[in-house]
This record gives C-alpha cells, sequence and structure tokens, in this order.
C-alpha cells in the first residue's frame, strides 16, 4: 500500500486530503480505506509524507519549501541546516524550536533579504552519541556531566553505579540510557578518559567527541601477536626486488609512520624514471579480521595538535609497515617514465620489497635543493635530490597549465611543553621539499586511478565536483566590492578559469583572506565509486593511493590493486560485490575524514585560546579577514583570530552593510572593511570556550597610540 501511495502522488504537487487519494487509488471498501490511513500514518512518521495544517497529505519531496537536514548551531546562538548536495540554510535563535546541535529536523525555509532563512517545524531525530563532559556532584550527591559541548544545553544525570570510580572534575565519555524529557537524560559513564587537569586529557576529549578512540579493544591486541616485527623472506615471493636501488624517505622531523619512499633515474633517452613504493599495508591488514574491521571505523589517523591517534596500531602503523631507514618492507610500486614536458608516457604498477637508504627530513632536503647547504650524511644522495627538485618544477609546471589550483593557504602548527599546554603558534613552512613530495604523490595517484579507469573495473576514486556557479558568483560581487576588477574569460567554471582569478588576486593586500573564501566557494573532495573527476587538481582521474598507513581509501585501493592486477579476478561476481561495498566504504570514508577534520579544527581552536590565556593585555597589529553583524574577526601574523565585538566599538553606533563587506559607523561614517590592517588587544581569552576576544587600540594617522583621554 505504501508504495503505491507514493508511486500516485509523485506527480501530484498539490496536498491532497486522504479521501481524495482513496479515490485516486480506487480503493471502495471501509477496510481498505483503514489500511490507507495507516500506511498514510506510517509514511508520516517515516517522514516521507508531509501532513499539512489543513489535513492534508503531500510527498516530502514535492515541497521546495521543507528541508530535512542536520542542525549546526554556532557559539553565537545562530546556526545552519546542513543539507546533503544543497547550500547550507541559516537559522536563526528564534527559530530553532528548541532543537540543538546536530539534531535531525524538519525545517521550512522562507526568504529573508538577500538571502534564505529555516525555521525549525520538529525535532526528527536527537542524535545523543558521543557525548563527553566534566563530572560534578550536587549537594545530594547525585551526579551529573556538564557537556563539553556549550551548544547542548541538556540536564545530564550520571547513574550511581558507573560514577563509583568518578571524582569531580574526571572527563568522560557517556552514554544516555533514558529520555526524561527534551533537555534531561539519564546516562552511564562508558570512559573516564582523564582528569581535566591532566595532561592530553583536553585533546582526548575532543577526540571522543567526534568519535575517535586511542583504544583499539581486546580482539586488535590479540590479532596483533601474530603480527611480525619484520619481513618474512617467503613474503619475497612474487615481489620485485628493488633493495639495490636507491630509494628514501621525505618526511617531518617526527614522523614515525613513514608510508612512501621515493627513487629516481634519468634514462638515455632523455626521460626521467620516477619510483613512488608505498607501504603494502594490504599483506597485514585484511578484510573480515578485527584489524581490518578497525580500520575501517577509523577511517583515517587523526593529527591533533602533537598527538596522534592513529588508525593502526602502532607495531604496524610505526613498525612493521612504515619503511623505515636500512629495514626491507614491502611496498607496492608505481614506476612512471615522465618527459621533459611532465607527461606520464609510461608506467608499471606492481608489488617489491624494498630497503630505504635515508630517513630524510624536509628541512635538510630544502637546505640542499634551496640552500645548497649539504649534510655531510646526505651527500651521496645530493645528486638524486637535486635531479628530483628538477622533476618537480616539470610536473608542476604541467599541472598548472592544466589548470591545478595553487591557493597558497598559510597554516599554524601549536607549540606545546613537556606537559602539554601550548607555549607558543607558529607558521607551517612549507617549500621545494614539501611541493617536490606533493607532485610526485600526485603523479602515483593519478597514474593508478586513470590505469584502473581505463579498465573500467569498480574502484574509489578521490573526487572534487566543480564549484556551484551561485557560490563562485558570490566571490567575484565581493572582489568588485573591495574595488579589484577581474580581467579574461572568469565566468566559465573550469580550473583554469579558478586559477586565473587567484593569479589576477597574487599581489593584493587581501590576497590571504580571497584565496581563503574563495577556497571555501568549492565544493569539498571527497570519495566515490564514481568517477567525476578531481577540480581543484584539474585531474581526469584521481585516487588516494600513497597513504594507506593512516587513510583507509588507500588501503582499499591496495586491495583492489592485487584483486584485478595480481590475482586477475575480474568476475562478474567480484565486480558486483565491489560495486555495492564501494558505495559505503566511499561514504563512511568520507564521513571519518569530515569527523578527523573537525576534531582537528577544535584542537587548534582550544589550544590557540588556550595559549592566548597567557597574552590577556598585549598588542598586536592584524587584519580583519571576517565582517559579521556582530563584529568582526582579526587575523594575527601568526594565524590567531580573535573577534571585536562590535558593542566594545567606540565613538558611534556601528552597523554591518553586507553590500559593502563593512561595518560602518552611523554618525561619522568610520568605515572597517575586509582586510583592513588594525592594532588590537587581547581583553578575553578561554580554553574551556575556545574563544579569544579582541578590542581595537586607537591609534593616530601616523600609527602611534594615542592618549586616552
Amino acid at each position: 500500500m505504501k508504495e503505491q501511495i507514493v508511486t500516485i502522488l509523485n506527480d501530484v504537487h498539490t496536498a491532497k486530503e486522504a479521501i481524495e487519494i482513496n479515490d485516486m487509488l480506487g480503493l471502495k471498501t471501509a477496510d481498505e480505506y483503514r489500511e490507507l490511513q495507516e500506511a498514510l500514518n506510517e509514511l508520516v512518521d517515516e517522514y516521507v509524507v508531509f501532513y499539512t495544517k489543513k489535513g492534508k497529505y503531500i510527498l516530502l519531496k514535492n515541497c521546495p519549501g521543507l528541508k530535512i537536514g542536520r542542525l549546526s548551531v554556532n557559539k553565537k546562538g545562530f546556526g545552519f541546516i546542513i543539507l546533503d548536495k544543497e547550500d547550507d540554510i541559516y537559522v536563526s535563535e528564534k527559530n530553532m524550536n528548541e532543537a540543538i546541535q546536530d539534531d535531525i529536523v524538519l525545517a521550512e525555509v522562507f526568504p529573508s533579504g538577500v538571502r534564505k532563512e529555516a525555521k525549525v517545524i520538529r525535532i526528527i531525530k536527537r542524535e545523543l552519541q558521543n557525548l563527553v563532559g566534566e563530572v560534578a556532584f550536587e549537594d545530594d550527591g547525585d551526579a551529573y556531566v556538564k557537556l563539553d559541548d556549550d551548544k547542548k544545553e541538556l540536564t545530564i544525570m550520571l547513574t550511581p553505579e558507573s560514577v563509583k570510580d568518578c571524582v569531580a572534575g574526571h572527563k568522560v565519555l557517556v552514554k544516555v540510557i533514558k529520555e526524561v524529557n527534551k533537555h534531561k537524560y539519564i546516562a552511564e559513564v562508558v570512559k573516564i578518559i582523564g582528569h581535566k587537569d591532566d595532561p592530553g586529557t583536553d585533546i582526548l576529549s575532543i577526540a571522543y567527541k567526534h568519535g575517535i578512540y586511542e583504544e583499539f579493544g581486546e580482539e586488535v591486541e590479540n590479532e596483533l601477536l601474530d603480527i611480525p616485527t619484520e619481513v618474512d623472506p617467503k613474503e619475497y615471493n612474487n615481489r620485485r626486488d628493488l633493495t639495490d636501488q636507491v630509494i628514501f624517505t621525505i618526511d617531518g622531523d617526527d614522523t614515525k609512520d613513514i608510508d612512501d619512499a621515493i627513487s629516481i633515474k634519468k634514462l638515455d633517452n632523455g626521460n626521467y624514471e620516477l619510483g613512488v613504493h608505498i607501504a603494502d599495508v594490504s599483506n597485514y591488514v585484511k578484510e573480515n579480521t578485527a584489524l581490518g574491521d578497525a580500520a575501517y571505523e577509523r577511517g583515517t589517523s587523526s593529527y591533533l595538535a602533537d598527538t596522534v591517534i592513529p588508525m593502526l596500531p602502532h607495531k604496524l602503523s610505526n613498525g612493521i609497515c612504515s619503511l623505515n631507514e636500512g629495514t626491507i618492507r614491502l611496498t607496492m610500486s608505481c614506476v612512471m617514465e615522465i618527459d621533459n614536458k611532465g607527461k606520464i608516457v609510461n608506467y608499471d604498477i606492481f608489488p617489491s620489497y624494498i630497503k630505504s637508504r635515508k630517513k630524510m627530513t624536509y628541512k635538510k632536503v630544502n637546505d640542499i635543493i634551496v640552500r645548497n647547504i649539504v649534510a655531510e650524511d646526505y651527500a651521496e644522495f645530493a645528486d638524486d635530490l637535486r635531479m628530483m627538485n628538477d622533476l618537480h618544477h616539470i610536473l608542476r609546471k604541467e599541472h598548472t597549465s592544466r589548470g591545478y589550483i595553487n591557493f597558497d593557504i598559510d597554516e599554524a602548527k601549536i607549540v606545546q611543553d613537556e606537559n602539554g599546554k601550548a607555549i607558543d603558534i607558529v607558521k607551517r613552512t612549507r617549500e621545494e621539499g614539501e611541493m617536490l613530495i606533493e607532485d610526485f604523490m600526485i603523479a602515483a595517484n593519478e597514474t593508478v586511478a586513470s590505469h584502473i579507469y581505463n579498465m573500467d573495473l569498480p574502484f574509489i576514486y578521490r573526487v572534487h565536483d566543480v564549484p556551484k556557479p551561485e557560490k563562485v558568483d558570490e566571490f567575484k560581487t565581493m572582489v568588485n566590492i573591495l574595488g579589484y576588477k577581474l580581467t579574461g574569460n572568469i565566468n566559465e567554471l573550469t580550473p583554469k578559469s579558478m586559477d586565473n582569478i587567484l593569479n589576477q588576486l597574487r599581489d593584493k593586500k587581501e590576497f590571504e583572506i580571497l584565496s581563503s573564501l574563495l577556497l571555501r566557494s568549492m565544493r569539498k573532495a571527497e570519495y566515490s565509486k564514481d568517477n567525476i573527476g578531481h577540480f581543484g587538481l584539474a585531474s581526469k582521474a584521481y585516487t588516494h593511493f600513497t597513504s594507506p598507513i593512516r587513510r583507509y581509501p588507500d588501503l582499499v585501493v591496495h586491495r583492489l590493486l592485487k584483486t584485478y592486477l595480481i590475482e586477475h579476478d575480474m568476475s562478474m561476481t567480484t565486480i558486483q560485490t565491489l560495486d555495492n561495498s564501494l558505495v559505503e566504504i566511499a561514504a563512511h570514508s568520507s564521513e571519518r575524514e569530515v569527523a578527523s577534520v573537525d576534531a582537528e579544527r577544535d584542537v587548534f581552536d582550544m589550544k590557540v585560546a588556550e595559549y592566548m590565556e597567557d597574552h590577556i593585555g598585549e598588542e598586536y597589529d592584524g587584519v580583519i579577514n571576517t565582517i559579521t553583524n556582530f563584529g568582526f574577526f582579526v587575523e594575527l601574523p601568526n594565524l590567531v583570530e580573535g573577534l571585536v565585538h562590535v558593542q566594545t566599538l567606540k565613538g558611534d553606533y556601528f552597523t554591518y552593510v553586507p553590500e559593502l563587506l563593512s561595518m560602518i559607523g552611523k554618525s561619522t561614517k568610520k568605515t572597517y572593511r575586509l582586510g583592513d590592517k588594525v592594532r588590537v588587544k587581547c581583553v578575553a581569552a578561554s580554553k574551556e570556550n575556545s574563544m579569544v576576544d579582541f578590542e581595537l587600540v586607537k591609534v593616530d594617522e601616523n600609527g602611534d597610540k594615542e592618549q586616552e583621554s
């Protein structure tokens, strides 16, 4: 009956009464009508059909003014409905209708000025997973938890049995076991993370909130007992021996999970032979094992300040899988012949085993290829590194010519002391060595993706869709407001046109802000079984093959390569099975990547606030990088960001004028614009709330601080 109802309502765009639907279905008896009414009620409960205030029914998908999505709440009270494949929709605080962070809601969309807004009509589902907070006790001894997520304004009482090992101040992960009402719940402690004052508890609390756990469990630990610490020579069978080749790794100073190594030769025909050799994690992490299941659930390693929560246990990630210096390791190799125009004219993909000659660092590699400073223990590799740098420039030129978009956005690094306290924030350095490895990995990823794509077999791709025209139009309008005129064919939505826009803005004072804003106007890259190309890389086929120690999709790619190229299994049964499973793997991997990125951002914000707590009262020069109706955000040279609230602006009544990207004084017409340089003083910072507040320091026209009258 339900299928019949959906079918008959599919082409109907006006709401119908039950009796009308009864007639449309040709039902005759009272029993049939009762069955219809029950089916309609079920469809309403399932949010397939919407029941209007006038007592009529219509398919929800035929109601453009109604949307179902996840509510994301800002610290300032407003929020957004997050929709799949559609733009987020703004929700003001007054239109939340008691919904909280992460609620799945039914919302009504309505126009409001230049944008659309939404009002929550109904809370469909309340997601109360991964609740983390601080244990506290009432005067009568009852225990409750103060949630870390202040956007979830809930009362969570704890069962007496579950808090017997807890003290006030313990950070815990809790599980809801009973709902008292929409804002009060009974829960039990699942895990004591640590005391709030213990080093590392702050970062782990954020990780747990995003479903990222450091413990692997007993089953995984038992399986680890069978994992060797050295490669068994029996594993060399059916692999190419590359141990006589000059192969080495280049990573950060403190990297322990090394999953890529490189080699280079100059061929007699003048072409380059680039070898990219990737740790063969799939040899040890099999499907349908506790290890394999754990890797799938995690999806990725998470790098949270100086804390790493790996996708694989350390025995694998830092041990048998890591391409450590002077140690034989199993690998999957992609060896490419590249001409002097950066075109890959030949390649081979095969299982191998290697022995890395040197664990190099970016710092010392950059000393050689940028500053011509050669450390003694690097001398024998200097010529190879210079040849690699030549090839990197050839590849970068080829990538750029086809439209590779170089956003060139700075990143910051948190420096912590031995107790895990943030003591400095510095910009990450990115020189030739880092870009060299990036270009080599892109080449290998494209080669592997193109090979399987041309075989027309099920695969997992890294895709990046074309940006929405309206988002790019908004960005171009913003550029015009700032007084810049873009030339050339900027209306084409191609990688080349986007890169052309960036290149025209590189010499502008607001470039870093505009580059970041253009990046935000792009869609997010994700994993997919369907290849739509990678817009940002201007690539027709792209995958993730080069980091199987820390990314689950890379591990899957290795398994698929073995299935197709080594086992030669391309049977219909295998293809049909993969057609189904890869859809779920891609979706789950994308979700876990988002969770990891969100956790990384939350840790960064928290550590920035912790650092700034020791710098209250200090003054800085910064740039306005965001303007809102409640104030503007100022970014410092070290990428610390703080809010100058509109209420702190003295001398006038200031209002936000979005069409001018400005905050303007009503009487004086004093204007604060995106990109303006300002001097600020840190007046407040809260690690608990991850907030930093600035106030403007008044300066005269010469840039000197004025004396307060």
